[in-house]
């Protein structure tokens, strides 16, 4: 166990972090699994727009990695288009 007051308060902090980190990257996989499971493309479009800048905030908070934002945005951007022909 921690023996410093900052030590205590920094597990404490590191652990409201860690909640919220997993709540936001959970949110973004459902919405993900929502655009997947769409069929029609004027959804599939605007669910896109939300999709792509949640993925852009948890790239820019080092959540996920910039890659693997990037590649799921052009997963999804494919699949949308897909859905037109």
């Amino acid at each position: 166990m921690a023996n410093h007051k900052s030590a205590l308060k920094r597990i404490r902090a590191n652990n409201a972090k860690r909640l919220r980190n997993r709540y936001q990257a959970k949110t973004t996989r459902t919405f993900i699994k929502r655009l997947r499971n769409t069929t029609d493309q004027a959804e599939a479009q605007e669910l896109y727009k939300t999709v792509s800048s949640m993925l852009d905030r948890l790239a820019k908070k080092n959540i996920i990695h910039k890659n693997k934002a990037a590649n799921n945005k052009s997963k999804l951007a494919k699949f949308v288009n897909g859905l037109a022909a």
